[in-house]
């Protein structure tokens, strides 16, 4: 008998509660919304299988506190942490969700122990650190969810710039998710057309700005929280693209073993995903610029790792 896929998302805050939506209008497979507060998790639950009949998706969707009512998951995504506040750098989070993270985690290896995990919550690199080591999984089957997110916000500040649709414009970023990110104009286009012969270096440099400082500029408005529509959106691309194996080419967080130099950290690169979870990472030539960028971005994430390292979890 065929059994339908099952997704876990643990975390029913904005983002975790809105991957689940997007998950299950996708009719991705049955998704289980795991949280600490079971209200919150069986209420949100509850309130998005009722939008089924109407939405018209034949999923299931289940509100929980309890691992084992999600066991044997086949991807699991979390959210969970506390969100960033006007004035805090997702590096301000790490202590409080670093703890958070081992304790999922170890709930996920007892559980779903065969599981493809995404991580969302933050800071990413460091976080997508702490579980790939209390997991003890493959760095196949753990992954870093940033490098959408961020290509999605470069992507839609230069449709907006050059008024076309979102569907024509190709772009990607590298290396950690926050202010050391590496934007990849050289290799962006619009159109099929080379970005560079769409638009001059200033605004190319003020549109890269803008994207690394993506959310700061929505916690700067919401005040109370951070962004939830596009972190759920691209975490659900990610498990859209292992669960039907679609061998997509996309930016995320992997644990790097020598490529680009780099051995034993999690930064965001270009990933072939599919059925096995990471198939494998696609290491591009860097020009001198993008290198410095990248020796940034891994010295950055370093210093976090090394932060983590020494809270003794």
């Amino acid at each position: 008998m065929h059994k339908r896929k099952k997704i876990t998302v643990v975390g029913a805050g904005f983002v975790g509660s809105t991957c689940a939506h997007w998950a299950a209008s996708k009719e991705l497979g049955d998704v289980f919304l795991v949280d600490i507060n079971e209200g919150t998790a069986k209420g949100k639950a509850l309130d998005l299988f009722e939008a089924s009949p109407v939405e018209g998706f034949d999923t299931r969707v289940v509100g929980t506190s309890n691992y084992e009512d999600a066991k044997d998951s086949d991807v699991v995504i979390i959210t969970a942490g506390i969100p960033r506040k006007p004035g805090m750098s997702r590096d301000d989070l790490l202590a409080t969700n670093a703890k958070i993270m081992k304790s999922v985690c170890e709930e996920i290896k007892r559980t779903s122990p065969q599981s493809v995990v995404i991580v969302v919550s933050n800071p990413l690199d460091a976080m997508a650190y702490v579980a790939y080591e209390t997991l003890g999984f493959p760095r196949e089957r753990v992954l870093g969810m940033a490098g959408i997110l961020d290509s999605a916000r470069f992507r839609s500040f230069v449709a907006e710039e050059l008024n076309v649709s979102v569907k024509d414009i190709q772009a990607f970023v590298l290396g950690g998710h926050g202010d050391t990110m590496v934007p990849m104009p050289r290799h962006c286009s619009i159109g099929g057309v080379p970005m560079m012969e769409m638009m001059d270096k200033e605004t190319i440099e003020r549109l890269v700005e803008r994207t690394r400082k993506g959310g700061a500029e929505i916690v700067g408005h919401l005040k109370t929280g951070s962004a939830y529509y596009a972190p759920s959106a691209s975490a659900i691309e990610m498990t859209e693209a292992i669960l039907k194996d679609q061998n997509r080419i996309l930016p995320c967080a992997a644990l790097l073993q020598g490529e680009y130099g780099v051995d034993g950290l999690f930064v965001g690169v270009l990933c072939h995903l599919g059925g096995k979870g990471l198939h494998k990472v696609v290491e591009l030539k860097l020009n001198d610029e993008e290198k410095a960028g990248f020796e940034k971005t891994k010295e950055h994430v370093q210093v976090l790792v090394e932060k983590v390292k020494t809270l003794g979890l």
